[in-house]
């Protein structure tokens, strides 16, 4: 495994971290004991860098990592997020834009919210705790400042933010020091290019790409029809009847350029990824061990000017992918 350094710290982060989101939400049936196999085998592919959130299944992906985490906490850089919040946790995930789901960042709920990542993930500091998205009713550096609280408690070690805008990050950064952005970034998702990426870099703040194989879009392995009743990709726009053709006429065609490569479509999807600036620290999310070995291997893909620009090519053939989330989602994004 390759590391990389996160954004303003010396901290050494594997290349490619390990998403845990789908270990018990959104993504259909869980496993866990498939999914503690799949963190184990973490420690040995030397992955350090894992991705919780509070919301993920109303704090059960937290409980969960921990029956590993709490054993190897010397091994694991752990990240987690805050702010989502369910009026009724029962009532089944639609999405973030759903009306059962809402974000609070006042710094009252940032205090409640710590205290309970920190039980569910049974250590007694968190690594990298981000603000899931940015609360239009609160102002940016009223939330920074009370998780800046956090840091010198020693609850938490560095902070994030997620879907922030350049204006955003300068504000937050301004208050207290930010180590990562966590935005989706991918072949199909690349709005963070351009404004907020240069202001990342100015900053020395790392870009965590969650989402970095598309959803499994570019895998050229999902089937559409074959998705769990209760996967939320079903409500994304990119697999929808308007977009599914485009998306798999270019996952076809990609998978051929990443055979010539001898390489997985998914593989050659992250080093893309990586190849975009050693800044940039994707965080393919799995279940499974398979795919976990498969995600690791991608850092020994190393691609030319050429294998960009026929990449970029492709990309510009089949252009109408779809959104990356529906309207009510994309609200609470580059805010």
């Amino acid at each position: 495994m390759e590391y990389r350094n996160l954004g303003n710290t010396n901290e050494k982060l594997s290349a490619i971290g390990l998403g845990c989101m789908g270990m018990s939400f959104a993504y259909g049936p869980i496993d866990n004991e498939e999914s503690i196999a799949t963190l184990n085998l973490a420690l040995d592919l030397g992955i350090n860098f894992w991705d919780t959130a509070d919301m993920y299944a109303d704090g059960k992906n937290e409980e969960l990592i921990s029956k590993v985490l709490k054993t190897n906490r010397d091994k694991v850089f752990i990240a987690t997020k805050f702010g989502f919040r369910y009026r009724d946790p029962n009532a089944p995930y639609a999405g973030s834009g759903n009306s059962n789901i809402y974000f609070d960042g006042s710094p009252a709920h940032i205090k409640n919210a710590v205290e309970g990542s920190l039980k569910r993930l049974g250590i007694d500091t968190i690594d990298l705790y981000y603000a899931h998205r940015i609360d239009p009713n609160v102002p940016v550096e009223e939330m920074v400042g009370a998780m800046a609280e956090l840091v010198k408690e020693g609850k938490v070690r560095y902070l994030g933010l997620s879907e922030a805008s350049a204006a955003s990050i300068r504000k937050a950064h301004a208050v207290h020091p930010i180590a990562a952005l966590q935005s989706e970034y991918s072949l199909l998702s690349r709005d963070v290019e351009g404004d907020i990426l240069s202001t990342l870099r100015e900053l020395n703040i790392s870009l965590v790409p969650y989402s970095p194989l598309a959803r499994g879009l570019v895998t050229n392995t999902v089937s559409k029809d074959g998705l769990a009743a209760d996967d939320f990709r079903r409500m994304l726009p990119r697999f929808s009847e308007d977009n599914w053709d485009n998306n798999q006429k270019l996952a076809h065609a990609f998978a051929d350029i990443a055979q010539q490569k001898n390489a997985t479509p998914a593989q050659l999807a992250l080093a893309w990824v990586l190849a975009q600036g050693n800044d940039i620290i994707p965080i393919p999310g799995t279940k499974k061990r398979k795919y976990l070995q498969e995600n690791a291997g991608a850092v020994d893909i190393k691609l030319s000017a050429a294998d960009l620009q026929e990449i970029g090519a492709l990309l510009l053939k089949y252009p109408d992918t779809g959104g990356r989330y529906n309207e009510a989602s994309l609200k609470l994004t580059n805010l």
